[in-house]
């Protein structure tokens, strides 16, 4: 009996046994059916496409007068009439400077030219009294040519104390600084009371004339070289005109509200950077631009009838670029491709490797291999590409 029942379960165990490896049997058949079918991936039709590229560039903005205000006399700094930041017009008052010898030479030159004028009186008394003396043959005409030589020293005395008081008047003049030109006032190093000179290396100031802005920029040689070919003209000044107008943008990253123009390309070379020099002109009404500021010139350039991809749609492999292209019966080949070094926002500028109508895989293929066939899934290239557009 109880052999009976023992055979009983061993067969019971077997049925529950077979049962349950026919059913994983066909689990694993029907995953490796649907392995086998194509996986569903998002493609988009390659077209051509009108964009502008932007160029971006570090910079150095200057104003378009930086002068450096320097005292001419030396002595001590009596009064100080502007204050840093201060907006100054041409002739404003700047500072004073406190040099009593300067007065005093101009008084020692006024007194002299009261002597030598004097002297000039008296000279001019001698030859008057000697001319008839001379016609009626008392004294020989030569105590008159005398008398004329003399008066003639008189009188360039007279000129030369006249010129030193006009020296001695300038010297004055410098001690009042005025702004040369309309500006903004710098830092100012020196205070009341402070001894400064001609050779003092410090200046008392400086005045920028921030109407209008520079911003100084590079470009390498191979950029230089890009750009003769971008913009036509035989000559420098023909392709400047041919440069659409550019834009500044700020330390915040906000773009600059005027448009500027590129208004000098230095022609040489610096040996120690390899660039060369180029200065963009800003209009600056509002003062927010400022001397010494930092910001990035970015150069537009408009293509036509170019090919772009999105930058997500691409793999690197050995340093190459890569995509996925549907090919005959919808298996996908790793096609290499050629790109500019300039982007248009989160897409490629594609110059060799596709063509208008090639369909590629938009993203989610890094399990992908080659000649692997998929199930397409095509994407409207218009909402594709409206970034692009913009």
């Amino acid at each position: 009996m109880k052999t009976t029942i023992r055979l009983a379960i061993i067969l019971c165990l077997g049925s529950i046994l077979a049962a349950c490896n026919g059913n994983n049997d066909e689990k694993a058949k029907a995953a490796a059916a649907a392995a086998a079918q194509p996986q569903l991936y998002p493609v988009f039709a390659v077209n051509a496409q009108s964009t502008t590229l932007d160029s971006d560039y570090p910079a150095t903005i200057e104003g378009i007068q930086d002068i450096d205000i320097r005292p001419k006399v030396d002595g001590f700094i009596e009064h100080i009439y502007v204050d840093e930041g201060a907006v100054v017009k041409k002739g404003q008052l700047l500072f004073k400077i406190n040099a009593p010898q300067y007065e005093q030479q101009v008084r020692t030159a006024a007194a002299a030219i009261s002597n030598a004028e004097a002297n000039v009186s008296a000279a001019e008394l001698q030859v008057n009294k000697t001319k008839p003396l001379v016609e009626k043959d008392i004294i020989s005409k030569y105590d008159l040519e005398a008398a004329v030589l003399t008066l003639q020293s008189r009188k360039a005395a007279l000129a030369q104390a006249k010129a030193e008081l006009v020296n001695a008047k300038v010297n004055l003049g410098y001690t009042t600084i005025t702004s040369p030109a309309d500006g903004i006032v710098g830092s100012i190093p020196f205070k009341t009371g402070s001894l400064v000179s001609s050779a003092s290396a410090q200046p008392l100031t400086t005045v920028s004339n921030i109407s209008k802005v520079y911003a100084y920029f590079s470009l390498n040689e191979k950029q230089l070289l890009d750009f003769s070919k971008t913009y036509t003209g035989k000559t420098l000044a023909e392709q400047m005109k041919n440069i659409p107008a550019v834009s500044l943008v700020l330390a915040d990253g906000t773009i600059y509200a005027q448009n500027g123009k590129i208004e000098s390309i230095n022609s040489q070379i610096n040996t120690n950077t390899g660039s060369a020099s180029l200065r963009a002109t800003f209009p600056n009404p509002t003062s927010i631009l400022k001397s010494g500021a930092s910001a990035s010139v970015r150069i537009p350039q408009h293509i036509t009838d170019v090919i772009l991809i999105p930058q997500k749609s691409t793999t690197d492999l050995q340093g190459k670029k890569f995509v996925y292209v549907i090919g005959d019966s919808a298996k996908v080949v790793s096609t290499p491709v050629e790109i500019m070094q300039i982007t248009k926002g989160k897409f490629y500028v594609v110059t060799k490797g596709l063509k208008v109508g090639d369909k590629v895989v938009l993203e989610g293929f890094q399990s992908l291999k080659d000649g692997t066939k998929i199930k397409p899934q095509e994407l409207n290239a218009d909402s594709l590409y409206a970034e692009v557009k913009k």
